[in-house]
Parts: C-alpha cells; sequence; structure tokens
C-alpha cells in the first residue's frame, strides 16, 4: 500500500502544480448552484445591459442543471427539487428572452412550482429578489425597522449585533423594503401564473412573549432618539446608504460578496441612482469579474476562494513533503503575504484595540478577514518563521490577532467576537441563525486549536487553549459527534474538533475522542470511504450520504490518523478507498463540502478533491 499512497501524493502534487496560476495563486471555482447565474441575468435585464454573450452562457449552465422532472436541485439527494432554485431557474431563463413559456421544460418547471404550493413557498430572499423586480408584493413593513442603524452601541441591540454578513445584505434590504422598490422592464415575464394563493406569508411571525418583548425593546430604543420621525427616518436611510458605500471594495462590489452587491444596486436605484450611475456600474463590473468556467461554462461566483484556496493548498504540499523553498511554495506564500490587510474593519467594534493582521477569504476582500483564513495562511507560512523576518512580522500581527478572537465563551467564530445574541432569532427571517449572528462553532474552535497547538509555541495549559478545549468538550453531541458550521457537516466539525484536541494535548484515551473515535467507526461505509448529505444541516442530525466523498473521507481519515498509534482496520479502509476512487469521476466529486445557509446555499470547493486526499494521505505516511 505505501508504494501506491506514495505514487497518488506525487499525482496530486503534479496537478496541483500544473494548475497554479502565474501570481502564486490557485483560483479553483466556488460553484453555487444556479441562484448567482440567475441573479445575473435579473440584474442584466432589468438594467437594461445587453451584455448577450454573457446571458446565453448563463443561461446554458442553467438549462443544463434541470432535472428530469422539471426542477432544479441544490444538491444531487434533494427529494424531487428546490422550489426557491427552481423560481429562480425559471424566472431568469424566461428573462433572458433565449426561452419562452411554450418550452416543455419550462412547463415542467411550473408544473413543479404549482405542485410545490407556488411562488409563494419560496425562501425569503428569493421572495425579496422578486419584489425588487416587481414580481412579488412586498410586506406592509419589514421586520427590522431601519431606525435600528440609529441605535447606540450601548443599547441591548443594535446593528452591530448582527453579523458582518447580516449587515452586509440587511443594510440594502431595509433601504429597498422601505422605499417598497421595484423595477421591471419591457422583457420582464409574468409570473403570476406561478402563485397559487395571494396570501400575504413574506415573514413566519412568531407570536411568542419573548418575540413581542424583543420587538417592544427596539421599540423602546428608536422612541428615545432625539428628533421628528420623519428626520429619524431619513437619518436611519442616511446611515444605511453609508454603510453600504464605506464597505465597497477597491473591485466595485459590497463587502466582495455576490448578494449584498446585487441588493446594494436596487438600494442605491431605490434611492433615486440612475442605473447609469458609476457606482452602479462598477459593482456590475465587479460582479462580471467573478465569472469562472466550469467544464466549459459560465458560472457566476458567489465570491472567490483564492485566499482560502492557496493557503490551504500550500500548507497541504508542504505536509506532503514539498519544500518550503520550492518555487510552488515561495510563490504561494508571497501571493499570500501581499493579501494580509491592515485595515482596522467592522471586527473592532468587537474587539477595540486591537491590530489588524488577519486575512480575507478572496482576493478581492480587503476588510473582513476570518479566523479560518487567517489560521490557514499562518500554517503555510509556519516553516519558514524563524528564518524570515518578513514573513515574522506577519507571523506575529496574524497570531495576535487570532488570540483576540476568542469568544467570551472559550470558541472561536468566522468574523467578529461575540456576536452572538440569541435574542435576534426571534426575528421572523428565513436563515436567520446562519445569517444574523457568528457563534463560536466546532470547526472554527477545533481548526484554530489545532493552529495553536501545532504551529505555535503557545504552553498546552495556556488559559487560551484551555478554554477553547472546555468549549469542545461542552458540545460535542450525545453521539459523539460535533456540528461543523461552514462544511457538510457533522463529519468536517468533527474532524476539525478531534485534530484540534489531538494537537492541544489532550490524550487518545480520553473519553471524548474515544466517543467521538466510536461514531466515524461506526458510519464508515461498506467501501472504506465516508460520505454525509447536505440533509445534515437541515435536520440537524447526522444524515448519511448512502455513498462515500474523496472530501468526507479525508476528514474522517486524517481525524482518524491524529488519534491512532498504528494503522487501525478503519483506517487502512479509507486509505484503500481513497487510492482506488480518486480518478472516479461521478457525480460525487461535485457533492457539495461546503455551506453557507443550511437548506438554502451549498459550495462545492473544486479544490477540495485535490487538498483533503493530499492532507490525509500525506498524514498517514508521515505518521505511519
Amino acid at each position: 500500500m505505501k508504494h501506491h499512497t506514495e505514487e497518488l501524493v506525487r499525482q496530486i502534487i503534479r496537478q496541483l502544480k500544473e494548475s497554479q496560476t502565474p501570481d502564486g495563486s490557485w483560483d479553483y471555482p466556488f460553484e453555487t448552484g444556479i441562484s448567482t447565474d440567475a441573479y445575473m441575468i435579473i440584474l442584466l435585464r432589468t438594467l437594461e445591459i445587453n451584455d448577450e454573450d454573457l446571458i446565453r452562457e448563463l443561461t446554458e449552465r442553467i438549462w443544463r442543471k434541470q432535472e428530469k422532472n422539471g426542477a432544479w436541485k441544490l444538491f444531487h439527494d434533494e427529494e424531487h427539487g428546490n422550489i426557491s432554485a427552481t423560481v429562480e431557474a425559471y424566472y431568469s431563463l424566461l428573462y433572458s428572452g433565449y426561452y419562452t413559456k411554450k418550452d416543455k421544460r419550462l412547463q415542467a418547471a411550473k408544473k413543479f412550482i404549482l405542485a410545490s404550493g407556488g411562488i409563494e413557498q419560496s425562501h425569503m430572499f428569493t421572495k425579496i429578489m422578486l419584489s425588487l423586480t416587481g414580481q412579488y408584493p412586498w410586506p406592509p413593513f419589514f421586520p427590522i425597522p431601519v431606525e435600528m442603524l440609529l441605535l447606540p452601541l450601548s443599547f441591548p441591540v443594535n446593528f452591530y449585533d448582527f453579523s458582518v454578513y447580516g449587515r452586509a445584505n440587511l443594510a440594502p434590504i431595509m433601504i429597498a423594503a422601505n422605499k417598497k422598490y421595484s423595477k421591471k422592464t419591457k422583457k420582464s415575464p409574468n409570473l403570476s401564473g406561478l402563485f397559487v394563493s395571494r396570501a400575504d406569508d413574506f415573514f413566519n411571525w412568531p407570536e411568542t412573549r419573548e418575540s413581542k418583548s424583543f420587538f417592544s425593546l427596539i421599540g423602546q430604543g428608536i422612541q428615545q432618539l432625539v428628533g421628528l420621525p420623519q428626520y429619524i427616518h431619513s437619518l436611519a436611510i442616511h446611515r444605511a446608504k453609508q454603510y453600504m458605500l464605506d464597505h465597497i471594495e477597491p473591485d466595485g462590489t459590497l463587502y466582495s460578496y455576490f448578494s449584498s452587491t446585487f441588493l446594494m444596486i436596487f438600494a442605491l436605484l431605490s434611492l433615486g441612482h440612475s442605473k447609469s450611475d458609476p457606482v452602479i456600474l462598477k459593482a456590475v463590473s465587479g460582479l462580471k469579474a467573478m465569472k469562472c468556467t466550469i467544464n466549459g461554462r459560465s458560472h457566476m461566483q458567489y465570491t472567490t476562494a483564492s485566499v482560502w484556496n492557496t493557503s490551504l493548498i500550500s500548507y497541504a504540499l508542504q505536509q506532503a513533503g514539498v519544500s518550503p523553498s520550492d518555487p510552488m511554495v515561495t510563490k504561494a506564500n508571497r501571493y499570500l503575504l501581499e493579501r494580509q490587510q491592515y485595515k482596522y474593519g467592522d471586527w473592532t467594534f468587537h474587539n477595540p484595540g486591537v491590530l489588524p493582521g488577519g486575512w480575507g477569504f478572496s482576493h478581492i476582500n480587503t476588510m473582513n478577514p476570518d479566523v479560518d483564513d487567517t489560521t490557514a495562511s499562518l500554517r503555510s507560512f509556519s516553516p519558514l518563521v524563524q528564518t524570515d523576518p518578513h514573513l515574522r512580522q506577519a507571523w506575529d500581527r496574524g497570531t495576535q490577532w487570532i488570540f483576540s478572537m476568542q469568544n467570551n465563551d472559550g470558541g472561536w467564530p468566522a468574523f467578529e467576537k461575540n456576536v452572538d445574541k440569541r435574542l435576534l432569532n426571534l426575528l421572523p427571517i428565513e436563515g436567520g441563525k446562519f445569517l444574523l449572528t457568528d457563534p463560536s462553532s466546532a470547526d472554527l474552535t477545533g481548526r484554530t486549536l489545532e493552529f495553536l497547538g501545532g504551529y505555535t509555541k503557545l504552553p498546552k495549559n495556556h488559559e487560551v487553549m484551555k478554554r477553547g478545549i472546555d468549549w469542545l468538550f461542552h458540545h460535542q453531541k450525545k453521539d459523539g459527534s460535533w456540528y461543523g458550521r461552514w462544511g457538510i457537516c457533522y463529519i468536517y466539525g468533527t474532524w476539525a474538533a478531534i485534530t484540534g484536541l489531538m494537537a492541544s494535548g489532550v490524550k487518545a484515551q480520553n473519553p471524548v475522542i474515544r466517543k467521538a473515535v466510536n461514531w466515524l467507526h461506526q458510519i464508515q461505509n461498506q467501501d472504506g470511504g465516508w460520505g454525509e448529505s447536505c440533509k445534515s444541516d437541515i435536520k440537524n442530525t447526522y444524515i448519511p450520504l448512502g455513498s462515500s466523498t474523496l472530501t468526507h473521507t479525508s476528514w474522517a481519515l486524517d481525524a482518524l490518523i491524529s488519534t491512532a498509534e498504528k494503522p487501525t482496520p478503519e483506517i487502512q479502509a479509507g486509505i484503500s478507498y481513497l487510492l482506488k476512487s480518486y480518478n472516479k469521476n461521478d457525480w460525487t466529486l461535485s457533492y457539495p463540502a461546503g455551506q453557507g445557509m443550511g437548506g438554502g446555499f451549498y459550495i462545492h470547493y473544486h479544490s477540495y478533491q485535490y487538498i483533503f486526499p493530499l492532507l490525509a494521505l500525506a498524514h498517514y505516511e508521515r505518521k505511519f
């Protein structure tokens, strides 16, 4: 087996060498289904930007993703189809002008939508897009009053209690919803035939004592603001607009995200900006620049994953024996070093007095660092820190930033410290638990501990380590697993937790580790691999995929390898699966391994099929 593992490691290294770009990065696609493609078509048609080549390319990709029953899916094993994705695809194909309602496949899509309860059953964010383009009535009022932007930081609930990705999307939504803005064109299709009823179910309003008390609290805060209501309202709208403008990246996008940029454009239109306004045109240009090509077809990425890809690949290569002085690694590290962030972003509101020094997810992100990308970038530098003064300086700033980002509960968030007010979950925002807060998670906490314990000189009994370990101990599920926030899902969280705890000095004999290892053994497939369904984060429990994937198998293997003194039958079976399945090309290869919003937004990282098998094989070879 050793010969075969070495051979596969060499193959993956060759593949990565061939795909590295001249600037040292890896720009593997960040694939997110068809929603961004559909929204881009709708945006271009609404703005009457007749980029027919792009529109045509995107319609072709959407068209080819349709299922036989007329629906579109978010992931392979989603039963029947997804109502929101199908509405978005149907709408965009009609709006493109290249398809009509007479097309049999669009008739099948309409039939699926109506059988699923109609357009009214779409996700809240789909409804917002439909409202912005005149296809769905705005509700009488938006549940988050725009005046909330004026509440001081000292108030029990304020705008900066929302997560950064929540603020980025909510600010433009609040502006447009307040104006009840919509924009149709001569090419706008008529979607009235997709309604089953006209019931206003835009938001699922909770009727609990806690929710009523929460809304009363916000109302009291707004009443205490000094000024006439009209003045306060106008000031709040201005504040929301300024928030957007202040967070536009150099490429014109809002926070480098597709959704927030799309929404910002409509918010600016609602405030009277012309569709040819330079800010709007630059935003559109920024979105266009995120286009990638997958199997010869264009796809609009939600953002780019260049920094994430590059940091993980550089680290994996070095773990696999590639020298830190190899041109592949030195070019990658130079690329990463140039993208360390020195701006004081919004993260300082909850973490004042700390020097910037983190890394963001994409190459266009200059103001929104995150914990995961920072530890990933620092890992790739670690072998050279003692000899390179430039890397040493970057290392010191990055590690200090990571220390400072630990939440009060002992875990680590993704973007901002202590942004976890459970009160916000009372808001009737669909997917709110994924959008509105940024709590500690097992994946972030585990990987941060793995970095601190494995690559820094922080003592294992340091308070930072002890608090992180305690957080993981207290958040293990009864079955032995951990929930992973940014991946799929329990295998992901368990891998991060086990490797983090082992690097932090927790012994393999510890009951917490043994319970987790036993869980991984229990869910191993007969072919030796592992696979988890995206349904897990919808059902809030582990759901087997029924097939193994390279990425899930690699995560499980890496976790087991970290706990074992010698190869176990489970490890050997997992390695055998990687060896025999690495070169196969079936649906499991493109199955999402990442998620942004459970039940609504899933990510296929094209880099993962190289990174994690390489990492698992490298750790297997190094240890055994």
